[in-house]
């Protein structure tokens, strides 16, 4: 088994060297166990997000991807250096417009659009913890998704570079994406499935 310090700062480059089956997220280069699988409920969520976007995108210059996904959050932007990135996360779904960011290994630099779904052991995390990376790098819209309510928090990035907070959905709401300029509305019975 892999014996890792826990208070010991780490980069991209260390991760990769990181061979086994233990699901992990750098927070500015330190270690933060992922659950072990996600619920069945966040799975489906995770599915149908996916194929609404993924349809509406066919044929566009904008990709979908889900987890497991590394995003790799450079300080500078765009650094190379694997060894001078520090964070680097697993958003259940991210859009990204830029496809010169994907390479084979994820996305570097910030999606345009990130969806988490989340479960009560980690609800902080997503809130809060990546909330404020993803305001921090640019990402332009960011969707917290919760499964046992049922809703939807939509934030946009403003001019100034801080989340706005552009409404909770829920019910038979249809959600504008605002990076689509509201040419893609996902209608929420499509997503919470009964």
């Amino acid at each position: 088994m892999l014996s890792l310090d826990h208070n010991k700062r780490y980069t991209y480059a260390d991760y990769l060297t990181w061979m086994d089956d233990v699901r992990r997220e750098l927070y500015d280069g330190f270690i933060k166990l992922m659950t072990p699988a996600p619920s069945s409920k966040h799975q489906e969520l995770s599915v149908n997000l996916t194929i609404l976007l993924g349809v509406f995108l066919m044929h566009k210059d904008c990709k979908v991807y889900h987890a497991p996904s590394d995003v790799r959050f450079p300080k500078n932007g765009k650094s190379q250096n694997d060894k001078k990135v520090y964070t680097v996360l697993q958003p259940d779904l991210y859009i990204v417009c830029d496809l010169s960011k994907i390479d084979d290994r994820g996305c570097l630099g910030a999606p345009d659009m990130i969806i988490e779904i989340i479960s009560a052991k980690d609800s902080k995390r997503d809130t809060r913890d990546k909330f404020e990376i993803y305001q921090e790098h640019g990402v332009r819209e960011y969707w917290i998704v919760s499964p046992n309510d049922e809703t939807v928090n939509v934030f946009v990035l403003d001019e100034k570079g801080k989340f706005q907070f552009k409404g909770l959905f829920a019910g038979d709401d249809k959600i504008p994406v605002n990076i689509f300029n509201g040419d893609l509305k996902i209608d929420l019975t499509e997503v919470f499935l009964h």
